[in-house]
């Protein structure tokens, strides 16, 4: 792969983010010794400078086809390996635990590769919430409520007292409704008696009791008996 070196020391200067900087020690395979660097990471693009502030680096480290790890050989150290042919290891140093592990988590995620597994899960989350999302609205049913009827008001030979008891067979029907009149016996003819007639009959039969009782009054009486 070919690099312009005019872009890559403009690119180090630009006012491009930086994803993280700060003073490691750097040595290579050959050398076993470690020299002070300042490290800038911007994106994929790790550079290292003499000191802080310098326009051009000392060199650059492309993040593609590489890992993070641990190294035992000085405190608070890891390396980064390219696992292809002809492939360097670098090896970095810093002075405590909190920013060796700081400097490892943003190496990592600073390739390309891990950017294309960070996209596809993301895509992967957002594909399973809408599916999700799509089966519960397709299992929610909408249950519109029946309209509240007005009571009617039964009609008028329908209409009883609840509390009152009727007897078996017998019609509940108000007394005068056409209901009632309709299941109504008819009734026996009365023959219309005039005061008169009424005054005659009664008068005649308290008259006859009352001469039986006269009659009866002055009948002799039986003598006593005497009881010896």
């Amino acid at each position: 792969m070919k690099i312009n070196e005019k872009n890559l020391c403009a690119f180090a200067s630009s006012a491009t983010p930086v994803d993280r900087e700060g003073w490691l020690d750097l040595r290579g395979e050959v050398g076993k010794s470690y020299q002070r660097r300042w490290f800038t990471l911007k994106g994929n693009l790790l550079f290292y400078f003499d000191k802080k502030g310098d326009k051009e680096p000392v060199g650059v480290i492309i993040l593609e086809g590489c890992t993070i790890e641990l190294t035992e050989e000085e405190s608070y150290s890891f390396k980064i390996v390219f696992h292809c042919e002809a492939g360097r290891t670098y090896f970095l140093c810093t002075n405590s635990q909190a920013s060796m592990e700081a400097w490892m988590k943003a190496l990592a995620c600073a390739s390309y590769d891990y950017m294309k597994l960070m996209v596809a899960e993301l895509q992967r989350q957002l594909d399973e919430a809408q599916a999700e999302e799509a089966a519960e609205a397709a299992a929610l049913v909408t249950i519109t409520p029946p309209e509240e009827e007005e009571p009617k008001v039964p009609p008028r030979g329908q209409r009883h007292n609840p509390f009152n008891k009727v007897a078996d067979g017998e019609s509940k029907a108000v007394p005068g409704s056409r209901h009632h009149k309709e299941s109504a016996r008819p009734e026996a003819v009365r023959k219309r008696v005039s005061f008169r007639d009424i005054h005659t009959a009664f008068g005649r039969a308290v008259l006859a009791h009352r001469a039986h009782w006269r009659a009866a009054r002055s009948a002799p009486q039986p003598p006593p008996l005497i009881q010896l």
